[in-house]
């Protein structure tokens, strides 16, 4: 926790589609570590990938405030919002574009959380100054979890 007159850091969870079930599950564990960290985590994505987290945590332990990711984008590119932390949750094309998108609209540390059958692949596409974080997890979020906890990024 931060000391009394500390800032508190942020971090923004980027999440896509979710088609990949692990989504979800990292979603709600990264949250959680995060604030037992100290650091707010503020979630950006669409309907669908908000609603499972309102779902999967209706009393809001873990998920405060959820925004739609073009509202967002909005926000952060009109200077309203920034983050220290910012976690992209990849598993096709379109994960790339927006933590390529993150990467240039914030100053924040960026974490390409890569995950889904072909992560390797879409691993390799990254051309962007960034810290990947990547396992074959489709189902299974144990091995992206393992990946998350040996890089530790709440404790940067």
């Amino acid at each position: 926790m931060p000391e009394q007159g500390q800032p508190t850091r942020s971090a923004l969870l980027v999440l896509g589609c979710p088609q990949v079930p692990v989504q979800t599950s990292i979603a709600l564990y990264l949250m959680h570590r995060l604030r037992k960290a100290g650091i707010t985590p503020v979630v950006a994505g669409n309907r669908s990938a908000i609603t499972l987290l309102i779902v999967a945590d209706p009393k809001r332990e873990y998920l405060g405030e959820a925004l739609d990711l073009d509202r967002m984008i909005d926000q952060i590119t009109e200077k309203k919002r920034d983050f220290d932390l910012c976690f992209v949750f990849i598993h096709n094309d379109a994960g790339i574009s927006y933590a390529a998108t993150m990467g240039a609209i914030l100053k924040s540390r960026l974490y390409a959380l890569i995950y889904g059958e072909n992560f390797d692949k879409i691993a390799a596409m990254i051309d962007f100054p960034c810290r990947n974080i990547a396992a074959k997890a489709v189902h299974n979020p144990m091995p992206l979890k393992k990946m998350l906890d040996e890089a530790e990024p709440w404790a940067v």
